[in-house]
């Protein structure tokens, strides 16, 4: 069997011979200037062995990923409290559906799609300005990543501001609802801030090192999650991280997975490895096109797939 260093430049040039790659998210203005060329791939494995390929040191906006480290924040502080107000079921539609949060009376159905993530970053505001919620996401990026370069894009921040009227919308909607503490502007700087932390593949293999680990960091010995909060996260991730192209992803890639609207995917092989890769262009569903075809391509070669025989 090749190595996994191997499969990965395999990889990395089967995608660069690829001519069809989706679209760049243009309707966030700073996210349509990044080259559709780029692409990354970065492997951390549980046993400690790291293998990387393409671009895997340049830092992209990981948008929606962070809402993987937030939700993680947020259960931390107020534990399943946070099932009242966010539900845990796939949602079927767009991840900035207005119609399915006014039907379903401000209660977002799983805290990946936009209207959840606002609700998540509702409670991390509890007590802070935004500010100190803002810093306090940043700070747990950096203890994940074990990277204190890890940095919020203020641009792209600003550029999701300036442009982010559903999410105005949505926001508007679960205080309506009365499923919002805070004024909708405010909650909104926090989401904006937090959809803007910029990675790089190896330091976003590295951040989600212990989901792949039952919730510890093995090379620090910390405990970020309790081990059951890990699996139930991973679920999450598998069932809804694709909004509504998860089950296609779970049927092709067979792993949890989370995507962003910037390229990226972060993806874990439960006691195995934790896996980020980067390919701007997206396709119809909003998920990268190349990254979920790389993703699909390793865990076949490697066997990785949660529902692969051993």
């Amino acid at each position: 069997m090749p190595s996994l260093q191997d499969t990965l430049n395999e990889i990395v040039a089967e995608m660069a011979a690829q001519t069809e790659r989706g679209e760049v998210a243009s309707y966030i203005p700073e996210l349509g200037k990044v080259d559709p060329a780029k692409f990354a791939i970065a492997v951390v494995k549980n046993d400690g062995e790291v293998a990387a390929a393409g671009d895997a040191d340049e830092p992209f906006s990981i948008q929606s990923i962070s809402k993987v480290f937030t939700l993680a924040l947020a259960l931390g502080r107020v534990g399943d409290q946070l099932w009242n107000r966010v539900g845990r079921e796939p949602s079927g539609t767009a991840f900035n559906s207005i119609v399915q949060l006014e039907l379903e009376h401000g209660i977002p159905r799983n805290p990946f799609i936009n209207a959840g993530a606002i609700v998540v970053s509702d409670v991390l505001l509890s007590g802070h300005q935004p500010r100190e919620a803002i810093g306090e996401v940043l700070s747990f990026m950096r203890t994940v990543a074990d990277d204190d370069s890890v940095i919020i894009d203020r641009d792209v921040a600003n550029s999701e501001r300036a442009t982010g009227f559903r999410n105005f919308a949505l926001a508007n909607y679960l205080k309506g609802f009365g499923n919002l503490n805070h004024a909708p502007e405010m909650t909104l700087g926090v989401y904006f801030h937090h959809c803007a932390v910029a990675m790089s593949c190896l330091q976003l293999a590295n951040a989600g090192r212990f989901l792949a680990n039952a919730g510890r960091i093995e090379e620090t010995g910390h405990t970020i999650v309790s081990s059951e909060r890990a699996r139930r996260i991973n679920a999450l991730m598998l069932t809804c991280g694709h909004y509504d192209g998860s089950g296609e992803f779970a049927f092709r890639v067979g792993i949890p997975g989370k995507s962003g609207v910037g390229g990226g995917i972060l993806a874990i092989v439960p006691g195995v490895a934790s896996i980020a890769v980067w390919s701007p262009g997206l396709n119809a569903r909003g998920n990268s096109m190349l990254g979920s075809i790389a993703l699909e391509r390793l865990t076949k070669r490697m066997n990785w797939s949660i529902f692969a025989s051993r």
